[in-house]
C-alpha cells in the first residue's frame, strides 16, 4: 500500500493510531465478558458495555480512513489486502453495534451465550483488520 501524497503522510500514522483502540478495547471486552461469566459479578458487564462503545467509537473514525484508503487503492488498480481491512473492520464494527445493544439487556442475558460469542467475533474481526492495515504499511516500505 503506497502512500497518497503529503495527505498519506499525516493519514497513515493516526489511522494506525485509530485503529489501535478497537483492537484493544474489544479484546479487553471479550476478557472482560469471561470475567463477567465466572463471577456474574453486573460490573463486568458494564464494563464491556462501555469498551465496546469505545471500540466503536473509534472503530466509526478508523472506518473512515479506511474508506479513503479503500478509494486510493482502487485508484490504482486495487489491492486486495485493502478490501479485506475494510470488510473485517466493518463487519466488526456492525456485530460491536448488536453487541453493545445485547450488553444493553439485563443481568445474565447481556453476556451468556450470545453475547460471548459476538464479542469473540468482534475481537477476531479486529485483530485481522489490524494485521492486514499493519503488514500492509511495512509491505510499503
Amino acid at each position: 500500500m503506497k502512500s497518497y501524497g503529503s495527505a498519506g503522510a499525516l493519514a497513515r500514522p493516526l489511522h494506525g493510531i485509530l485503529l489501535a483502540f478497537p483492537i484493544a478495547l474489544f479484546t479487553i471486552a471479550l476478557f472482560t465478558d469471561i470475567a463477567y461469566l465466572q463471577t456474574a459479578e453486573m460490573q463486568w458487564s458494564n464494563f464491556s458495555a462501555w469498551l465496546i462503545t469505545g471500540a466503536l467509537v473509534f472503530g466509526g473514525v478508523a472506518g473512515v480512513f479506511s474508506i479513503v484508503d479503500l478509494v486510493f487503492a482502487l485508484r490504482r488498480g486495487g489491492s486486495r489486502r485493502v478490501i479485506v481491512h475494510v470488510v473485517a473492520l466493518a463487519l466488526a464494527w456492525v456485530l460491536g453495534l448488536v453487541n453493545a445493544f445485547k450488553h444493553s439487556q439485563d443481568a445474565w442475558s447481556s453476556v451468556g451465550g450470545f453475547g460471548l460469542t459476538l464479542s469473540i467475533l468482534c475481537t477476531l474481526l479486529v485483530l485481522v483488520a489490524g494485521w492486514t492495515a499493519y503488514s500492509a504499511g511495512e509491505a510499503a516500505r
